[in-house]
C-alpha cells in the first residue's frame, strides 16, 4: 500500500457542476486500488460522490478513466514514486500513451528528493512535453482533486464545443428557411402562410419546382389559383422571366 504523507481534509471541495444531474463516471482499477490505503479510497469515494460523480471498479489499463460530457480521460495516477525504480513507470506512459487520445500522469512528490529524481528521470526516459501531460502533486488528496478537475473542465469544454455546434446548425438552419421564405414569397401571390404550407408539405425549393398542380392541391392549403401560379413560375419561361407585381 501507498505511505500516506499528508491527513485527509475534514471537508471535501466541490467543483461546479450542473446540480441534480451526474457529472460523470469514474471508472478505477482495481488493481490500483487495492494497493492504495483504505483510507484515501474512502476519501477518493466521499470527494466523487460530493461532485455528483459514480464510482465503478473495473479491470482497466489505466488507474482511472473518466467519462464527462461525452468525452474519455485517462489517468495515470502514481501515488509512491521509487527513485530507485522508476523505468517501469515511464515503460508504462509510452504504452498507454498510444492507447488513449487524452492521458495524464499525475505524480504525487511530497519530498525534494522524489522531485528531484522526478525531473532528472523525465528527460532520462525521453518523454516529449505535453506528450502526455505529467502533473506534478505534494499529496494524494491534491493529485487526485486535479485529476478530477481535469476530467470535469474537459468533459465541460467538450460540452460546450457541441452546443456551439448546434447553436450554429440552427442558425444555418433559421437562414436557410429565411431564404426558402424569400424565394418561395416573391412568387406573385404566395404569402408567408403559403410559403410555410408547401414546405412542410413537399419540402425543398427543388420539390416544389416539381410537383404538380394536383399534389399541391392535395397536400396544401393553397388554392386552385396559386398552386398553379406555383406550377407556372418553376416551368413557365414566359412566366418566371417576365416582370411580377407583388
Amino acid at each position: 500500500m501507498s505511505n500516506l504523507n499528508s491527513s485527509y481534509r475534514h471537508s471535501t471541495p466541490q467543483i461546479p457542476s450542473n446540480s441534480g444531474s451526474s457529472a460523470g463516471v469514474c471508472m478505477m482499477n482495481t488493481k490500483w486500488r487495492d494497493e492504495q490505503h483504505p483510507s484515501f479510497i474512502n476519501f477518493i469515494a466521499s470527494f466523487l460522490s460530493a461532485n455528483s460523480f459514480r464510482l465503478n471498479f473495473v479491470p482497466i489499463a489505466p488507474d482511472c478513466i473518466f467519462n464527462c460530457g461525452g468525452l474519455s480521460v485517462a489517468f495515470i495516477f502514481v501515488t509512491n514514486w521509487d527513485c530507485q525504480n522508476c523505468e517501469p513507470i515511464f515503460s508504462r506512459v509510452k504504452k498507454l500513451k498510444g492507447q488513449f487520445a487524452n492521458l495524464y500522469v499525475v505524480v504525487s512528490l511530497p519530498t525534494k528528493e522524489q522531485n528531484d529524481s522526478f525531473v532528472h528521470s523525465y528527460f532520462k526516459y525521453g518523454m516529449e512535453l505535453g506528450k502526455p501531460t505529467f502533473v506534478p502533486v505534494q499529496d494524494l488528496e491534491m493529485g487526485f482533486e486535479k485529476i478530477v478537475k481535469i476530467a470535469h473542465s474537459r468533459g465541460t469544454c467538450k460540452r460546450q464545443d457541441a452546443l456551439s455546434k448546434l447553436k450554429a446548425e440552427r442558425k444555418q438552419s433559421v437562414q436557410g428557411m429565411d431564404n426558402f421564405l424569400r424565394v418561395v414569397t416573391s412568387i406573385p401571390g404566395i404569402d408567408n402562410h403559403d410559403a410555410n404550407a408547401l414546405n412542410q408539405a413537399i419540402g425543398s425549393i427543388e420539390a416544389i419546382a416539381k410537383a404538380s398542380k394536383e399534389y399541391i392541391l392535395e397536400n396544401t392549403d393553397l388554392s386552385a389559383d396559386n398552386a398553379e401560379t406555383v406550377t407556372k413560375f418553376f416551368r413557365d419561361p414566359k412566366f418566371y422571366l417576365g416582370p411580377k407585381l407583388n
